[in-house]
């Protein structure tokens, strides 16, 4: 498992549905909200307008969405992002991928990684709104 304040494991996987690669460290400089997810976990479906506006809302200011999506089926998660028209890139994870991550075993789950590259926060289950009214500001002004 990840250590908290510590480097986020960097990671580089195609992003769905274009297949340009996607590299964690690329973000360097952003506070990025990293998210694991799936197309049949409900609280995964109902979080992520949530993370959509919030990407809309704070991109400008440094934030980075990354939808990580545990389902076996691109096809499947390509029909969830035209539906949802995600402002953020989405990739497939694999097994190595959730394990460096302490392997994601309930979702949704997600980690907040500061401008430097430190793992900051980890949440099990779905985001609280509270979240982008203090601790995103806070790091976001780091």
């Amino acid at each position: 498992m990840p250590v908290l304040h510590t480097p986020a494991p960097d990671f580089t996987r195609p992003a769905v549905p274009s297949h340009r690669p996607i590299r964690l460290s690329a973000f360097r400089g952003k506070v990025v909200l990293l998210n694991f997810w799936a197309t049949w976990c409900g609280p995964c479906l109902a979080e992520i307008p949530r993370l959509a506006k919030w990407q809309n809302r704070l991109g400008a200011q440094g934030l980075q969405v990354i939808g990580v999506s545990m389902d076996d089926e691109e096809a499947d998660v390509v029909k969830w992002i035209q539906k949802l028209n995600l402002p953020y890139p989405i990739v497939m994870s694999d097994a190595r991928l959730s394990l460096r991550y302490g392997g994601v075993l309930g979702l949704p789950m997600s980690f907040l990684i500061d401008r430097h590259g430190m793992l900051r926060q980890r949440f099990e289950g779905p985001l609280d709104a509270s979240l982008s009214k203090h601790r995103l500001p806070q790091l976001l002004q780091e």
